[in-house]
């Protein structure tokens, strides 16, 4: 299975495709994008890694990541999607779809994250085998927090993530035919 693209109002969120690397590499080893995201910016052999692995979560598991993208101008915004990462972490977390997203910062603050986040949403209540999804944030990422917190995502944990203060959330699907959060 390939990824499908999913369009909202303003963005894309399509399969990866090996010309993202130079946006993603970009994203990824800026130190703003990354600093609640494992502390430090990535390689470009480390995220060509994370590109690989959410391919491969598309062909192995039925989800993964997208690519998101301005609808108008085509512009990288960022990435988002649901994983099975095999962290060694909170137990109720195993065998969940895990939650992610991270977005270049020249494009933060513009409501792309809660956006993007409710259509990725929108598609787990539809696709995703499992009814529970997810996630986990570095317990001082507000924004984040803001933004799971407004798509139905709440606390369930405390813990740490390598050894870095997280908060684990978790999210049910929402009842066939229901208005989605956002």
């Amino acid at each position: 299975m390939s990824a499908p693209v999913i369009e909202t109002s303003r963005l894309r969120l399509r399969g990866h495709r090996c010309d993202d690397l130079p946006h993603c590499t970009a994203m990824w080893s800026d130190p703003t994008v990354t600093r609640f995201i494992g502390g430090k910016p990535l390689s470009e052999q480390q995220t060509w890694a994370r590109l690989l692995s959410y391919v491969g979560h598309w062909a192995l598991m039925g989800f993964g990541y997208w690519a998101m993208e301005e609808r108008d101008s085509g512009q990288f915004v960022g990435e988002i999607g649901f994983a099975d990462f095999k962290r060694d972490i909170a137990a109720a977390m195993k065998g969940k779809p895990e939650l992610g997203f991270a977005l270049a910062s020249r494009f933060h603050g513009r409501g792309y994250a809660s956006e993007a986040v409710a259509a990725c949403l929108a598609w787990a209540d539809l696709h995703l085998p499992s009814r529970l999804s997810v996630c986990l944030v570095h317990e001082d990422h507000s924004a984040s927090l803001r933004v799971l917190k407004k798509c139905g995502y709440e606390v369930f944990e405390r813990g740490a993530y390598n050894e870095q203060p997280v908060l684990f959330l978790a999210r049910q699907a929402a009842a066939p035919g229901s208005k989605p959060t956002t």
